[in-house]
């Protein structure tokens, strides 16, 4: 009932920026946390960033001080402001959240998944 709908990756040079951008469509949905998780192949899926629906923000160790992420709660999207990229970053992105679905006049709690946006960082 919920999409998520993940834009802004691509390729960069070492050192620079990009922005990743995660919404949800298709229900009427409330966010309770939101973010972003990556994987490259062969490993495990591994965290980078997410936010609660009060700006509580967690950071995978390897991304501090490099990463911000942000909430627009009344859009139901999160951005992930990624400067000082590595060759390391290199990944594909997938956008999760958990909150409630409204549906039925009840709200239903569901963990969602996108279908991944694909960062890469070289020269």
């Amino acid at each position: 009932q919920v999409q998520l709908v993940e834009s802004g990756g691509g390729l960069v040079q070492p050192g620079g920026s990009l922005r990743l951008s995660c919404t949800t469509s298709g229900s009427m949905f409330s966010i309770g946390k939101m973010g972003w998780y990556r994987q490259v192949p062969g490993k495990e899926r591994e965290l980078v960033a997410t936010i609660t629906n009060d700006h509580s923000t967690e950071y995978g160790n390897s991304v501090k001080g490099r990463f911000t992420i942000s909430i627009d709660n009344a859009n139901n999207t999160v951005d992930l402001q990624m400067d000082n990229l590595a060759p390391e970053d290199t990944a594909v992105y997938y956008c999760y959240t958990r909150g409630l679905r409204y549906s039925d006049y009840r709200y239903l709690l569901e963990d969602l998944w996108g279908q991944g946006t694909r960062v890469t960082v070289a020269s």
